[in-house]
């Protein structure tokens, strides 16, 4: 993709700690961020258009990283991209443990059922506990879900849940577990189903409904009503992350993982391999104060 942008190589660059929001477009924080944040922000070009393509393109090598992960992707488990039975739809032969020293599965302890995602509070709660493992890395990653749906404005579980959940039962079959005849049917039928989506504009925007509030999608449409809960859930991230920067020691840095499509080149929300503007323009602020 030739579009002039730098490219993110966010290893590559001077930080002690990187703050990574899941699925956060470049023009949606460019217009929010600096209620926030002060610092020099630029529009970089992301490796992937979803978090199993950037982190596959991104962690090549051996690196010296504590990983604070909100996102069951990137996880400690040891299972490799293409070997993940839920909503990876990939053929990437990773795993975080093969270049991550020290992955801190956030998804796992700090999960809140009832909002079906790890709540941005929690990145801060793990930080905390893991303080040891983050002073002894050369530099820390704390990888946010927000404004990646499920939407906190709505209280409610979505689609995240399940993949989350799918995840972590996996992990526990590796250790010696014995998925049911459901189960199993089940896992061969998934990627095909996936796949099926991620190629159907209308399926796209379906799979979009289920975190949305339904009246507001009747009064004011799906894109519309999928921005405000975006932007509502950006807003969330962006406070809580302003108030942990004071508490953080180091050069900081905010950018994202990949973007998130809102009905662009006939895209909803972000699948593997898609390189179209709304989901690898991301931003990159070098933090210089909070508000």
């Amino acid at each position: 993709m030739d579009d002039g942008l730098p490219p993110q190589r966010f290893l590559e660059r001077e930080w002690d700690v990187c703050i990574v929001l899941d699925a956060c477009r470049y023009d949606r924080f460019e217009a929010r961020y600096d209620d926030y944040l002060i610092g020099d922000l630029k529009r970089l070009r992301s490796p992937g258009s979803s978090t199993p393509e950037w982190a596959y393109r991104t962690f090549t090598g051996e690196h010296d990283v504590a990983y604070f992960s909100g996102n069951p992707f990137v996880n400690g488990l040891g299972i490799p991209l293409k070997e993940l039975k839920w909503g990876a739809s990939c053929e990437y032969d990773w795993t975080a443990n093969d270049h991550i020293d020290a992955v801190i599965d956030v998804w796992k302890e700090g999960w809140n059922d009832d909002l079906g995602t790890v709540p941005p509070s929690a990145l801060a709660e793990a930080l905390e506990r893991h303080r040891d493992t983050a002073e002894s890395a050369d530099r820390s990653v704390l990888h946010y879900m927000q404004p990646h749906a499920p939407y906190l404005d709505r209280e409610t579980s979505g689609k995240l849940s399940t993949i989350k959940n799918g995840i972590q039962a996996q992990g526990a079959e590796t250790d010696g577990g014995d998925p049911g005849v459901v189960d199993r049917i089940g896992e061969a039928l998934r990627p095909r189903v996936e796949q099926f989506l991620e190629g159907h504009s209308l399926m796209q925007k379906a799979g979009m409904w289920v975190e949305l509030d339904k009246r507001s999608i009747v009064t004011s449409g799906t894109r519309e009503t999928a921005l405000n809960h975006y932007d509502r859930n950006l807003e969330i991230v962006l406070d809580e992350v302003a108030d942990l920067i004071p508490n953080l020691e180091g050069d900081v840095v905010v950018t994202a993982d990949h973007g998130e499509a809102f009905g662009e080149d006939g895209v909803w929300e972000h699948h593997v391999e898609t390189h179209i503007p709304s989901l690898v323009e991301v931003p990159w602020l070098e933090v210089e104060a909070v508000r």
